[in-house]
């Protein structure tokens, strides 16, 4: 492993357990590949706040929305077969539509833009109130014609993907879930992916939670339903690991694949944007797709009631990463952001100098804390409580042993100031100044914030005026 992507990874976990903290989530699990193998994958938290268990690596996620990622990869695999093409009409598949509809095509419900309706009347499914809608539900809901004409925007479109999945049966003739587990699961050597609920005997699975608010404590939402028809749409359960190495293969770099080159680049191929957006973002054949500090990545996310996740690939770097949580109000698309804004500045600095050993660790004073993270011949002051740690971030040139200056730092820092390391008499360091501020490590900070502002009460006998 390069030396830049070791000194990410060692920070990353850092950064998101501090943001994990700050939100009061319950669980959280990540997983990082490069060139297809595993480099870094770990669980936070709980599996379950209700009965306390802890989370593990192994635990399964709904993961929602990547769902419509493996139908895209079933309907490319159709197509690769000469099955279907891209833009057969769906009518030619999946009978009782409205004429309009059924002549939208394939490719058109793939990237959302068949003009559909999202859910139709059955919102209720996703907000857990009723069960997810059946075959006929879904096909009741769009009775009617398109409620935009077809390829003039991005619409998404759940019940979009639910006809995408009567259609791998109906070419198939075999139920979705069963052909999509085999040929698609299966065939990227998925071995904790399943296709919705219910799980095997004795899969460990983490339930979801609601918000934080308005009750100010979290509930416990089961998690274990099945989506029925729109299960093509949102109902596979998975791992962080599974999701970066199904992602992964989708790379038109990847060195294997079930999917050719040229289907590769088809599904991660931005074709709509999003309107009305103030982010932007494209959208492919069962993917997204942007570009975030001069990296540009594809992957999807997903939520579902009590669970949020996400999950990027940058192809130039090889690299993969996937975030689940399983809180209603998790921030995984701010933080998935994070994760690569951190592993580009390490790409770009490079692996940190030796003589920058010392240089780290996490420093608190009364207005939060920051955290020391050697790159190239720099040390930078990261601010964990940001959602990009490394923005405008303070710069440390070192210029003698637990000496240094600040070189590099807006108008409102510490530009030229001296920073120094302070040990105690065992030689470690215990403190961190930057200019004139004393910052400190967790435990002695909250030891001085205790005594300053929350001395122990005085005893009785002090109270009542006797003396001993």
């Amino acid at each position: 492993m390069d030396g830049w992507l070791r000194d990410a990874l060692a920070y990353v976990p850092r950064w998101l357990d501090y943001q994990m903290r700050r939100t009061e989530q319950v669980g959280c699990l990540l997983a990082v590949a490069h060139r297809g193998e595993t480099v870094l994958e770990e669980a936070f938290g709980l599996a379950d706040l209700a009965t306390g268990e802890p989370l593990t690596p192994r635990h399964r996620f709904r993961v929602a929305s990547h769902s419509k990622t493996f139908t895209a990869a079933g309907i490319m695999r159709l197509r690769e077969q000469e099955r279907l093409r891209l833009d057969d009409p769906i009518g030619r598949f999946v009978t009782g539509l409205h004429p309009e509809v059924a002549e939208t095509t394939i490719a058109q419900l793939l990237s959302h833009s068949a003009g559909l309706t999202r859910d139709g009347d059955a919102g209720g499914q996703f907000a857990d109130r009723i069960p997810f809608a059946s075959t006929a539900e879904v096909l009741e809901d769009i009775a009617g014609p398109p409620l935009i004409d077809p390829n003039t925007r991005f619409k998404y479109s759940n019940h979009g993907y639910a006809l995408l999945g009567m259609a791998i049966s109906a070419v198939t003739g075999e139920p979705y879930r069963r052909w999509i587990r085999r040929e698609v699961v299966e065939a990227f050597g998925l071995r904790e992916t399943e296709p919705d609920m219910p799980l095997p005997p004795g899969t460990p699975f983490a339930r979801g939670h609601t918000m934080l608010r308005p009750l100010e404590r979290r509930l416990t939402i089961p998690g274990d339903y099945e989506t029925n028809a729109v299960g093509s749409a949102a109902g596979f359960v998975s791992t962080a690991a599974d999701l970066t190495r199904f992602f992964g293969q989708l790379s038109p770099k990847a060195e294997a694949s079930p999917l050719s080159v040229s289907s590769r680049r088809e599904m991660t191929r931005g074709q709509w944007t999003n309107p009305h957006a103030s982010v932007e973002l494209r959208y492919g054949l069962g993917t997204m797709s942007g570009r975030l500090g001069g990296w540009s990545w594809f992957g999807h996310s997903g939520g579902l009631l009590g669970y949020i996740s996400r999950t990027c690939v940058v192809p130039e770097q090889n690299l993969a990463a996937s975030l689940l949580v399983n809180g209603a109000d998790a921030l995984t698309w701010p933080w998935v952001d994070g994760i690569l804004q951190i592993l580009r500045a390490w790409e770009t600095r490079g692996a940190a100098a030796d003589d920058l050993a010392n240089w780290t660790g996490r420093w608190w004073n009364p207005w939060g804390c920051v955290d020391l993270v050697p790159q190239g011949n720099r040390v930078i002051v990261a601010m964990p409580g940001l959602l990009n740690p490394l923005a405008d971030a303070q710069e440390i040139e070192v210029t003698g042993p637990d000496r240094g200056v600040i070189v590099a730092a807006d108008g409102f820092g510490n530009y030229r100031e001296p920073v120094r390391l302070v040990r105690n008499e065992a030689g470690e360091v215990a403190e961190f100044w930057i200019g004139g501020t004393r910052m400190t490590p967790e435990g002695v900070f909250k030891a001085e914030l205790a005594a300053r502002y929350n001395p122990a009460p005085p005893s009785r006998q002090a109270e009542s005026g006797q003396e001993s």
